[in-house]
């Protein structure tokens, strides 16, 4: 078993839930090299807030991309080079914030990647301001009377933008997340795993959640009865919301071609072009 760590001191709060998270991660992809995944074909991008400094504590190759952009690097690795397994990180302001447009159309396109959303409620990384994932009536540096906004609801959002896998994990339950980060790495199409992950210093929701979660018995049986358990307003429920089988961007766009592989002749690109 590989332990994939870093150099790289960490400089997370001690308690923050993305420690629980990084260590999903790193059983997951040790699960999925045993089941035959070539390290070197597993790919991540992150942006820019707490979540991205995963990309400095695994060992593993991608890029650490600007504020909002994981997923357009990501779509990017993964149209030149479809055979990769390509795992973005991306915070609840960074994912759907800034990069809010990429996000949907991701799942709109059914690229074959899967995002990881750290959601904790806040921009951590700039000292707690409200994020599109605040609850309403939420105290932080930039709302000290508290948020008068309601949040998106993250699952259905992307359900209705066209993710054909959904779920969701707690940072306190590693075990239960590295098996959702597994599935949706095997998953051929957009993969979304919203990680609920307390922020210590802003937003230590451990008790709330500790209170509230429960676990999906089966997935759900149609998309109306997911979306309403991913919204439910009393109870956080954990587990695989939609799993469906779609043709995917890559495929659809370029059948079988490889770009880093393969290269098209001056001809067949004249002929592309139409002259």
């Amino acid at each position: 078993m590989r332990e994939l760590g870093t150099n790289k001191e960490n400089t997370w709060c001690t308690g923050c839930g993305n420690f629980g998270i990084l260590n999903a991660v790193k059983k997951a992809i040790n699960s999925l090299v045993a089941e035959g995944v070539p390290l070197a074909d597993i790919v991540m991008t992150s942006g820019i807030g707490c979540h991205g400094k995963i990309f400095d504590y695994l060992a593993l190759s991608g890029i650490y991309g600007l504020h909002g952009r994981a997923i357009a690097t990501a779509e990017g690795i993964k149209l030149a080079n479809p055979k990769l397994t390509v795992i973005s990180f991306g915070g609840d302001g960074d994912s759907l914030g800034e990069g809010l447009e990429h996000t949907l159309f991701a799942a709109k396109r059914n690229i074959d990647l899967t995002l990881i959303l750290h959601n904790n409620g806040n921009y951590g990384l700039t000292t707690g301001q409200f994020s599109p994932l605040s609850t309403l009536g939420y105290k932080g540096l930039s709302t000290p009377f508290g948020s008068i906004e309601n949040p998106f609801r993250p699952i259905p959002l992307l359900i209705e933008a066209g993710a054909t896998f959904a779920a969701r994990g707690f940072s306190a339950k590693p075990d239960h997340l590295a098996s959702l980060i597994h599935q949706a790495a095997l998953h051929k199409g957009f993969s979304f795993i919203e990680v609920m992950q307390p922020c210590v210093s802003y937003n230590n929701n451990y008790t709330e959640l500790n209170n509230t979660v429960k676990m999906l018995d089966i997935v759900p049986a149609n998309l109306n009865q997911a979306i309403d358990l991913a919204g439910d307003s009393d109870n956080v429920y954990l587990g695989v919301f939609v799993r469906k089988q779609l043709p995917v961007y890559n495929e659809s766009l370029l059948g079988s071609f490889i770009p880093v592989k393969e290269r098209f002749t001056l001809a067949q690109r004249r002929k592309m072009l139409g002259s």
